[in-house]
């Protein structure tokens, strides 16, 4: 909503304010990250093996890192640096898809449950470096 508002817009006013919203954005997907993290490991639900989840998960991690990479791209056509932070916050996306795949498989292999728990630990870590990057 921020990419869009910013380029219906597109005032070199806004870019500041639309960037903080979007480091914002990463400090709070971050957050809720390790909620998610910490409610799996204490709770004792678990992720169950599905194979149409399995694809599900695959398509949506490719659907990601493509979209992710053509919203760089314009970003960088257009100079508009509100389109080239949002493109890293599709990384993520990608990257969370990957991660509960990867999780997925580890537990369907070989027993691991907690594995997509803590392959998003990667993903906080990529998002905090994201959200100091943007808002510096």
């Amino acid at each position: 909503m921020v990419v869009i508002w910013q380029l219906k817009a597109i005032n070199k006013n806004n870019e500041k304010l639309a960037e903080r919203m979007i480091g914002v954005s990463f400090i709070l997907l971050s957050i809720y990250i390790l909620i998610e993290v910490y409610f799996s490991l204490t709770s004792g639900i678990h992720s169950q093996v599905s194979l149409l989840g399995g694809i599900w998960l695959f398509v949506t991690a490719l659907v990601m890192f493509a979209l992710a990479y053509g919203k760089s791209v314009v970003g960088k056509k257009l100079d508009n640096p509100v389109l080239k932070a949002e493109s890293k916050v599709t990384v993520i996306d990608g990257l969370l898809a990957t991660s509960v795949l990867v999780g997925l498989l580890l537990n369907a292999v070989f027993g691991l449950w907690w594995a997509d728990a803590v392959a998003s630990l990667v993903i906080v870590y990529y998002g905090i470096q994201e959200a100091i990057h943007t808002l510096s």
